[in-house]
């Protein structure tokens, strides 16, 4: 696969990927305002228990369906590569359903032993039914990923991300009178509505590429070899065992400051309500805006995957040690100026975001810990990319071994920081940020053990960084020149915005991090 080829993938997910935030952001803002900190704490305590169920549907599954395909594909075994997908759909399917009984049928039992927040229950039970849906669904996009198509991947996930605005929102609006729990509850269904739409979208899609994907079997029939079902499933399952078990990892960190944080809090002498204001705070106000900037880098590591699988496949190092080399500067040219113009602009964008005069005080209150969460978005788009390329080369079980050290790293700074008072709830990012970090140094010294790739330091971090810290200092004055001047906050955090963007594309280009032929 081509470095354009491979940039033309990641660029339409990209795109896909940042509509879908965008619309995220315009159904957490309504919500917010309507609930404030302490109905979000139900919001912000489910997710995690429901992501972390998911990824363990369909983490590793989809990757080893994206990288089985492109292998087989690469040597134009098409008849293979359809057969490993086919396997995979009953696969996904029975997957869900178990991950889906245990969350509906223990609702209860998660709602007071591991989450300790009461009125959780009928949320996870409203989420539930999309654990069936996501990993069917996953599969599908997997096959189409591993043909090289983001197109289908990209279009699902649109018409996901609809639904689950449109549903959820008009429940949460409907049930405004019943109680934060039942608003809440109706949110959180919009990501099963949103589930079926999309499941719905790609089938659709397959079922008019099938036609296509038959007669390119039927041409290279030479190139077919027999492979039992039960070694495709093996197969499956070698390649998504350690990726399920590492992505498990950040969604078993959630869930960790989900309860951990909850009882220490109370704890160290903050009352329940109190808790539930703090917790509500950083998931309900912070992360939203945390991920949005991974969007970009999301898509790369998808793509990369099977880019690099590819490549492997046929020996072609050159191609690969290409891809990766670009894929963390791309990488690092999106984290950096996303984590600096965050928290140049903390509380402008915050104020921007959540209007409400009633939460003003809650959205001051959430700006420094916006602030210290901007740390995380460096971090994390460095493991997602050196993730993806360990996986691309066959290398799955180092990532999963390196993100758990530092997931105890993790663990042991949350329990300490969020137990000191005045630190209470940003422990949680410290923690986290200590995770990534951790994991981040260990990735980087294992891809140059096994790939013999090395970065170049100042192309890949030096350059972005300079050019991100003239960006933030620019865009923070501009904002308080603006706002001297026109006295509104909406006016001077969007022109300031866009005065950073400006500069940082000026500096970026004038410094060489990127030419003009790679954009």
């Amino acid at each position: 696969m081509s470095k354009n080829s491979f940039l033309k993938g990641a660029a339409v997910l990209g795109i896909a990927g940042i509509i879908v935030k965008v619309m995220g952001v315009f159904f957490r803002i309504p919500l917010t305002n309507w609930i404030g900190e302490n109905g979000m704490s139900y919001y912000g305590s489910v997710y995690p228990i429901y992501t972390l169920f998911l990824i363990i549907s369909t983490a590793g599954i989809p990757v080893a369906i994206s990288r089985m395909v492109s292998e087989r594909i690469a040597v134009k075994n098409y008849a293979g590569a359809h057969k490993v997908f086919q396997i995979s759909v009953w696969l996904m399917a029975a997957l869900g359903f178990v991950s889906f009984c245990i969350v509906y049928f223990n609702a209860e039992f998660i709602e007071t032993s591991i989450l300790r927040n009461p009125g959780a229950r009928i949320s996870l039970e409203a989420i539930a039914p999309s654990l069936i849906l996501v990993p069917i669904m996953s599969a599908y996009r997997g096959y189409f990923q591993g043909r090289q198509n983001m197109n289908p991947t990209a279009v699902s996930q649109l018409f996901e991300q609809l639904f689950r605005v449109v549903i959820g929102l008009g429940l949460a609006y409907f049930l405004l009178d019943s109680g934060y729990e039942a608003v809440c509850a109706g949110a959180t269904f919009g990501s099963t509505a949103g589930a079926g739409a999309g499941l719905f979208v790609v089938v659709i899609i397959y079922l008019f590429s099938l036609k296509t994907i038959k007669r390119y079997i039927r041409r290279n029939k030479s190139h077919s070899e027999f492979e039992s079902s039960w070694s495709i499933i093996k197969k499956i399952l070698i390649i998504a065992i350690p990726i399920t078990i590492g992505a498990s990892i950040l969604p078993l960190m959630e869930a960790i400051d989900s309860s951990m944080v909850m009882g220490r809090l109370q704890d160290t002498g903050w009352t329940v309500a109190q808790s539930k204001a703090l917790w509500g705070r950083f998931s309900g106000y912070c992360n939203s805006i945390i991920g949005l900037p991974q969007v970009f880098v999301q898509a790369i590591a998808m793509s990369l995957v099977p880019a690099i699988s590819a490549g492997f496949k046929v020996k072609n190092m050159t191609e690969v040690r290409d891809n990766m080399r670009f894929s963390m500067r791309s990488a690092m040219i999106i984290g950096f100026p996303c984590a600096v113009g965050i928290f140049s602009l903390a509380h402008p964008i915050l104020s921007l975001l959540y209007r409400d005069p009633d939460r003003a005080a809650e959205v001051a209150a959430a700006a420094p810990t916006l602030q210290l969460m901007c740390l995380c978005i460096i971090f994390m788009s460095s493991l997602q990319t050196l993730t993806g390329i360990l996986r691309g080369i066959d290398k799955q079980n180092v990532p999963v071994k390196n993100l758990a050290v530092g997931a105890v790293a993790k663990i042991i700074i949350t329990y300490v920081f969020v137990g000191i008072k005045a630190i209470n709830v940003n422990g949680a990012p410290l923690g986290t940020i200590a995770a990534y970090f951790v994991a981040t140094v260990l990735n980087m010294r294992d891809i140059k053990k096994y790939s013999g790739v090395t970065f170049d330091f100042n192309m890949t971090f030096v350059k972005p960084f300079i050019a991100s810290a003239v960006m933030g200092v620019c865009a923070f004055s501009s904002y308080k020149l603006l706002f001297m001047v026109t006295s509104s906050n909406d006016i001077a955090c969007l022109v300031s915005i866009l005065v950073g963007v400006a500069v940082y594309g000026v500096l970026i280009l004038g410094l060489k991090a990127i030419t003009k032929e790679e954009i």
